[in-house]
């Protein structure tokens, strides 16, 4: 057993994220992980528990992966995207706040904006690789 307290693990700042093929710019969001277990050689973990903390405004692009991802939201308000996977146009928006949780299925285009320029907001997010036969 391990005990962490959320404060002890590194705020790491997110700059950029890709998205078939192209960098796209992150603003204001950054990273807490608080467990994670299973690293491959590319740094990405079977199974990780992480703080995420959205400066006013912040927000993450349009994205995708090949994990699993449960979000919880624990302060703030969001406006959560889902793209179509095919055109990558907006299929639905959602406002969510504090107690709500948003799953997102393994290669679903999705994300996400802090609604207050004056507040921040954070959630937590738990991903969970996923395996299939064919190579993504």
């Amino acid at each position: 057993m391990e005990v962490l307290n959320w404060k002890d693990s590194e705020d790491v700042k997110v700059e950029k994220f890709p998205y078939r093929g192209k960098m796209y710019d992150v603003t204001g969001i950054s990273i807490r992980w608080l467990s994670k277990f299973g690293e491959d050689d590319m740094g990405i973990p079977e199974y990780g528990l992480r703080f995420f903390t959205a400066q006013p405004g912040g927000e993450i692009p349009i994205h995708n992966h090949f994990y699993i991802q449960t979000m919880y939201i624990l302060s703030g308000q969001f406006e959560c995207w889902r793209f179509d996977s095919e055109t990558d146009e907006l299929v639905k928006k959602w406002t969510c706040g504090p107690g709500d949780v948003i799953y997102v299925p393994s290669m679903e285009p999705h994300g996400m904006k802090n609604l207050s320029e004056t507040e921040q907001a954070t959630f937590l997010c738990c991903i969970c690789n996923v395996y299939d036969d064919e190579t993504i």
